[in-house]
């Protein structure tokens, strides 16, 4: 083999390794998430559970997703609107769906696993962000913004498209009386 042919291969090789457009940084850091891509979290853990749909009011555009103690109990605030919650980790829970952008999400009926599941969605998310940061720390900060803003849209996408479940779950009636 000729050295240019090796030269070739070598640069062939180097060039599928560098990622160089922020679809690329988007496809590549949803391969390293794997199993905590945060939609594959909700279509594989929350929706095979009972939920009910909820629908967040957000405004068109919001700067921040905050959860916040108040006398009347948890509020959790996007942007300037303040929607009421059940409990702290129901804020958490919605709170990660907010900040993507979803209108329309499963909460699981249990409240018990509702805690949980805000913490892996949570560290989900936190993850995505840093892996952004690491991957594309030689970039401008506007090239990982981009990144940022198209693996939102990634997200809310594939959210949009598992659905937010029924309205009102489903409950098993079995109430058939023995008979002696």
């Amino acid at each position: 083999m000729s050295a240019a042919t090796e030269r070739k291969r070598e640069a062939d090789s180097l060039s599928e390794k560098r990622v160089t457009t922020a679809s690329d940084f988007v496809e590549k850091i949803k391969s390293a998430l794997g199993e905590t891509w945060l939609p594959r979290i909700y279509s594989e853990r929350i929706l095979p559970t009972r939920t009910r749909a909820h629908h967040l009011k957000l405004p068109p555009k919001f700067g921040s997703v905050d959860v916040q103690h108040t006398l009347l109990g948890v509020e959790l605030k996007v942007g300037r609107m303040r929607m009421h919650c059940p409990d702290f980790a129901t804020a958490r829970y919605l709170a990660t769906f907010a900040r993507m952008g979803c209108t329309d999400v499963a909460v699981p009926y249990d409240i018990t696993r509702i805690s949980s599941l805000a913490d892996e969605l949570e560290s989900s998310w936190q993850r995505m962000l840093l892996l952004v940061e690491h991957m594309a720390e030689s970039r401008s900060p506007r090239f990982r913004s981009r990144v940022r803003a198209l693996l939102v849209s990634e997200i809310g996408k594939e959210i949009l498209e598992a659905g937010a479940g029924t309205a009102i779950p489903a409950f098993n009636q079995n109430t058939k009386q023995r008979r002696t």
